[in-house]
């Protein structure tokens, strides 16, 4: 945010911006700063739709930089892109590929930066995107972690961790309804056909819990122990669940 808001003011523009690729195929605007007075866009530009960015990807493949200098320019080349900016009320732009290694992972730019050096800008963020990815390079390995210390990583279930922090949030709930259930036979299981049978029950009750609890807190506290947690449930609520549970486990 730091980086982003210093390149806004220095390069004179109205909008800064870092872009992700996700999972879907499409690209998410993770990062933004805008200037005084400039509308938000961040939230109006999430999962884009691959389309729209095609071509500026193509470009990035053969080490080109994206520099619009008038956006009539690309009305006719480039129509999805066009009308994407242009509802945006951007009228020129600069965007540089964001490289972990080799892999192009998305892009940042400024919009409607100062006209009068249009290659001081596309330079200028050149340099910077080797700290912009290295900042998410750090963020993306703190998420790991975190993920780690907080979930099994058999289940992704939470860990006695996630549970102790899940308890401290739910103090001001009036009434807390509390399921432990033991895996029955995970260790004749283990003995008699292996682990991998075992982690396999485990994973077959986890998804039984799940059915029926999902939306609680759902923890794996011990070998063959799972937990729910449900704040604010109403007792009948837990006993009808806790009925069903047992008849699809």
């Amino acid at each position: 945010d730091i980086i982003l808001e210093y390149l806004g003011k220095a390069l004179h523009g109205e909008r800064t911006y870092i872009f992700e690729k996700n999972e879907f195929g499409g690209d998410d605007n993770t990062y933004e700063w805008v200037a005084k007075g400039v509308t938000p866009e961040i939230d109006n530009l999430q999962n884009l739709p691959s389309e729209i960015c095609a071509n500026w990807y193509r470009n990035f493949s053969e080490e080109k930089n994206i520099v619009i200098e008038d956006l009539e320019d690309i009305k006719e080349s480039d129509p999805l892109q066009y009308e994407n900016l242009k509802r945006q009320d951007i009228h020129s732009l600069v965007v540089v590929p964001l490289y972990n290694d080799t892999e192009n992972i998305g892009f940042y730019g400024v919009d409607n930066p100062n006209g009068e050096s249009f290659e001081y800008t596309q330079n200028m963020l050149k340099i910077v995107g080797h700290f912009i990815v290295s900042c998410l390079k750090r963020r993306n390995l703190l998420k790991q972690l975190q993920e780690m210390s907080y979930h099994d990583p058999l289940t992704k279930l939470g860990n006695r961790f996630a549970m102790d922090k899940y308890m401290v949030e739910c103090t001001n709930e009036t009434s807390l309804g509390v399921v432990y259930c033991d895996i029955t036979g995970l260790k004749r299981v283990n003995d008699t056909e292996g682990h991998k049978e075992g982690d396999r029950l485990i994973l077959r009750a986890c998804e039984s819990l799940k059915e029926v609890f999902g939306g609680y807190g759902l923890f794996r506290i011990g070998g063959d122990e799972l937990l729910a947690l449900c704040p604010g449930i109403e007792k009948e609520i837990l006993i009808q669940k806790t009925e069903t549970l047992k008849q699809v486990a």
